[in-house]
C-alpha cells in the first residue's frame, strides 16, 4: 500500500470486543459497529486475526487453504451452529508472520484440526460477509505473558505495509462467572476498569496497560484470565508515531462484559 506521493500507507489495525456470539447473527449496534468499521478501511489484502479462543502451548498460526468454521461455544439456538464463514486461508501469510517474529518460533498448523473460532467469524461475517478475504489466525501462548504477546505484536508491524488488516478479537472486561443476563448495568468495577483503560489507550501508556495487574481490584475482576485481554496487547504494540487512536464501539452488556472496539492508524 503506498500514498500518491509514494509513501508507505499503513493499514489501520483493529481490537474488536466481540462478546456474545449472538452478534453474529442478531442485529445489534455492535454488528452495525464492525460494519461502519470495516467500511471506512481501505480494503484488505488479507486478515491476521488474534482472537481470544485460540489457546495453545507455543505459537502457531494457521496455514491450511480452506479454514473450518470452529462452533467453539454452547446453549446457543440452533440458527448460529448453522452459520459457516468460508474464507480463504493463506499459506504465504502465515510463512510471512514466521518470517517477521523472532521472539518465539512459530510453527504451521496446516491440519484439520483449527480454522476460525467465533472470536474470528462472528466479527468478519459483520465485517466482510462475502467471506472473500484471505484470514489467518495467530493463536495465543497460554505459558507467557502479556509483555511476551504485546512484544510479539510488535514484530508484525509491517504487514501494516502490506494491506493485511491485523485484528485482534476479545474483551477488555470479560468476568464470565459474575455475568448477569438480566443486567440492566455494568458492575461498578467493570465501568471503572473499562474508563481506566480507555484513558490509558489514548494517552499511549502501553506500559500499566500490559502491567495490568498492577491497576488495582477492579483490574483483577475484569481480567481475571488473559485471553479476552491479550489481543489488546497486539493492537496496541502496532501503533505508530502520528496513529490517530479512536474507538469505534462501547458499551457494558450483561454487567461483567465491555465491548469497546479500538482502531489504530
Amino acid at each position: 500500500m503506498t500514498t500518491p506521493d509514494g509513501q508507505a500507507e499503513l493499514m489501520p489495525a483493529l481490537f474488536v470486543g466481540h462478546g456474545n456470539p449472538m452478534n453474529a447473527i442478531e442485529e445489534t449496534v455492535y454488528a452495525a459497529a464492525w460494519r461502519a468499521a470495516a467500511a471506512a478501511l481501505p480494503r484488505p489484502t488479507a486478515i491476521l486475526c488474534i482472537s481470544a479462543h485460540w489457546e495453545t502451548e507455543g505459537t502457531f498460526v494457521t496455514a491450511m487453504a480452506q479454514p473450518k468454521t470452529i462452533h467453539d461455544f454452547y446453549g446457543f439456538p440452533e440458527e448460529l451452529y448453522r452459520v459457516e464463514y468460508p474464507a480463504p486461508g493463506s499459506r504465504e501469510l502465515a510463512e510471512r508472520v514466521q518470517q517477521l517474529v523472532s521472539s518465539t518460533a512459530v510453527r504451521l498448523d496446516d491440519g484439520y484440526s483449527r480454522g476460525l473460532d467465533h472470536g474470528a467469524w462472528s466479527v468478519l461475517r459483520r465485517m466482510y460477509p462475502e467471506a472473500d478475504i484471505p484470514t489467518v489466525q495467530l493463536s495465543l501462548d497460554r505459558r507467557q505473558s502479556a509483555r511476551f504477546h504485546y512484544d510479539l505484536g510488535a514484530e508484525l508491524a509491517a504487514l501494516r505495509s502490506e494491506g493485511v488488516l491485523i485484528l485482534g478479537s476479545g474483551n477488555l472486561v470479560h468476568n464470565l462467572r459474575l455475568l448477569q443476563w438480566d443486567a440492566s448495568e455494568p458492575y461498578p468495577w467493570a465501568a471503572e476498569f473499562d474508563r481506566l483503560a480507555a484513558e490509558l489507550i489514548l494517552a499511549g501508556e502501553h506500559d500499566r496497560l500490559v502491567a495490568y495487574q498492577a491497576l488495582g481490584e477492579s483490574a483483577r475482576l475484569a481480567v481475571p484470565t488473559s485471553e479476552h485481554y491479550l489481543p489488546l496487547l497486539f493492537i496496541l504494540a502496532l501503533q505508530q508515531p502520528g496513529d490517530a487512536v479512536s474507538f469505534f464501539a462501547e458499551g457494558l452488556p450483561l454487567g461483567s462484559i465491555s465491548m469497546r472496539s479500538v482502531r489504530i492508524g
